[in-house]
């Protein structure tokens, strides 16, 4: 009875702290992570990351996909494929499994609330994957007092057997950062066009930001333009660090992500245009290059030199990261040449001939 008891008075409180861990933004289920600096939204219901942008401004990279009220799992912004990146076999469509895996479709759990630490503002959230057999665990801290967050992800196979599987973060921007001022930047290095036909879609090969047509014509991917093929482009990272950065001069607006090659050695590109002009841009970075069912991956194994699944053994478990940031600009700012970490402190250095000019944004030991 005193046990019973006990439990009656517990519950309340926890599902008081379950209450107090979200907000709703826009009517959905949110984490809210804030410093003087910057506002960091993750939605609960499917995991995306919709909204990161500076306090002082209403201008959103990552405002893309449908954030409609309510409590159904959405992609938006920011989102993540697990198990998987791109579609599944007939038979696993047949068996339920959706595009680009379970991670953005079902609703994420909240493990710790939103709390100040001598790291920055920390949260972690989780996602149970049935089909696929895995288990997410997210944790995001948001640096004190600086435009930048790290996350780190642990996948574990829950399965009584290996199996093979892929993970790729998602981020998509969207108008109005993304516009025909908008300029996107990588070290992606050798690519090829997911419209290539099998054995060998990566012929024929190009070098970032270089891409080749249907028709054969070499275009520039750092700016969008009145055509969006090839719609889908993939580049390997050749450095220790991979990194892609969107920025915008006439908005004054930098925005990018950096990921060690070791967890993410691919660097995959998508654009869309919606009456004319740039509707999305896909900055994605992952564990594979080929968007296709694992049966095809297992036949292919590589592209140049690198492999395009990863196994995780029964009971085994993997951790991956990446770091996200913003940066002011000015209007003439000409796009990005190279990134390096110095100490605490990412290093931004401008493409141009002429006196370059460095951006250094705070990283406050969040990324080594």
């Amino acid at each position: 009875m005193k046990i019973l008891r006990l439990i009656l008075m517990i519950m309340p409180i926890f599902l008081l702290g379950q209450l107090m861990a979200e907000e709703r933004v826009q009517g959905r289920r949110s984490l809210v992570l804030e410093n003087d600096k910057a506002r960091l939204i993750l939605d609960i219901a499917g995991g995306s990351i919709p909204e990161f942008r500076f306090i002082d401004s209403e201008l959103n990279p990552l405002n893309w996909g449908r954030r409609n009220a309510g409590d159904q799992p959405n992609s938006m912004g920011h989102f993540l494929c697990c198990d998987r990146w791109g579609p599944p076999s007939h038979a696993e469509g047949k068996n339920g499994m959706p595009y680009h895996g379970e991670a953005s479709k079902v609703v994420w759990k909240v493990l710790k609330d939103v709390e100040t630490t001598h790291a920055g503002i920390h949260a972690q959230m989780a996602a149970d994957l049935p089909l696929a057999g895995l288990t997410i665990d997210r944790s995001v801290t948001l640096a004190s007092s600086s435009a930048f967050f790290y996350i780190s992800e642990t996948i574990t196979n829950k399965n009584k057997l290996g199996r093979i599987f892929n993970i790729v973060q998602h981020p998509t921007i969207g108008p109005p950062f993304l516009d025909e001022n908008c300029v996107v930047d990588a070290n992606g290095r050798k690519g090829f066009s997911q419209d290539g036909l099998m054995p060998n879609p990566e012929q024929p090969e190009f070098i970032w930001p270089s891409a080749i047509t249907k028709e054969g014509q070499r275009i520039s991917m750092r700016r969008m333009s009145d055509k969006e093929e090839p719609s889908v482009t993939s580049f390997v990272i050749d450095e220790d660090l991979g990194w892609a950065i969107a920025s915008n001069g006439k908005r004054g607006l930098l925005f990018g992500y950096v990921w060690k090659r070791s967890d993410y050695p691919w660097f995959n590109h998508w654009w869309k245009l919606k009456d004319g002009k740039p509707y999305a841009r896909g900055l994605e970075f992952g564990s594979t290059g080929l968007h296709q069912p694992f049966s095809v991956l297992a036949r292919k194994r590589e592209i140049f030199g690198r492999q395009l699944f990863e196994h995780l053994d029964t009971g085994k478990k993997t951790t991956k990261g990446y770091a996200c940031f913003l940066a002011k600009v000015p209007e003439d700012f000409m796009g990005v040449e190279k990134l390096s970490i110095e100490g605490d402190s990412l290093l931004i250095v401008e493409r141009a001939k002429d006196r370059p000019r460095s951006i250094k944004i705070e990283t406050e030991g969040l990324l080594q």
